[in-house]
This record gives C-alpha cells, structure tokens and sequence, in this order.
C-alpha cells in the first residue's frame, strides 16, 4: 500500500475531529504534534524515532505526522529532540487545521530534485 494515499483520504469529512481523541487506544492529549514542512530537509529521525506518529511523505520526502496517538509524548519528544532543524512543534490542536490550510497554500519543491531556478551541476565537485 502506498503510506501518501493516508494523506488524500478523509475518513469521516462530516465529523470535525479536535486531536484529542484516544483513537485505537491511544492516550488522551491536551496538545497535538506538527511538522513544518517548509523547513524539514527530510533526514527521516522522526520517523526512525517515532514510527507510529511520523513517515516521510513519498512525494516531498519530508516527513509528516500521520496519528497524534500512534506514539508515547516521551517517544514524540526525543523525535522533536532529535530534528537537526528544529521544524517539529507541539501545538495546540485547536490549530490543526489552520496549519493543514496553510500546508496546503505552499508551493513546496520535492527534496532531492535539482530547483527550476538554479541548473543542475555539470562538472564534478574538485
């Protein structure tokens, strides 16, 4: 199965969900986990970290949090602990979706694939 298709598909639109839900027995949680994905260089720690709460989007190659429950606060703080650019926030659930919305309006550029504006390198770095 391909871990993006988790990213497309709204399982109950009709039901506004807070992040504080103790979804498949999770624990209940006064804040939510997010990513910026503006920032993250996609080095997978999170995910190696925290698996159940990160994976690193196939499109982007930047990791994403796919279960606010999937993983111990403790296991989800040594994920942010652990991100060399510090793009990983506990927020306020109520944020959620502003912060999906706001995901949504970049235009963000796959990691790992040369940027339109600046050529790919043509000679070998001496």
């Amino acid at each position: 199965m391909d871990p993006g298709l988790l990213f497309d598909v709204d399982p109950d639109p009709e039901r506004q969900r807070s992040g504080r839900e103790p979804l498949l027995g999770g624990e209940l949680r006064e804040r939510a986990v997010w990513v910026d994905e503006a920032v993250c260089i996609g080095c997978r720690y999170c995910a190696h970290v925290a698996c159940n709460t990160f994976v690193v989007e196939p499109g982007l190659g930047r990791s994403r949090v796919i279960r606010q429950d999937g993983d111990s606060q403790e296991r989800i703080q040594e994920a942010i602990e652990t991100c060399p650019v510090d793009c990983i926030h506990w927020v306020e659930p109520e944020q959620l979706p502003d912060l999906r919305r706001r995901l949504e309006d970049q235009d963000l550029l796959p990691l790992g694939l040369p940027s339109p504006s600046r050529p790919r390198r043509l000679l070998p770095r001496r």
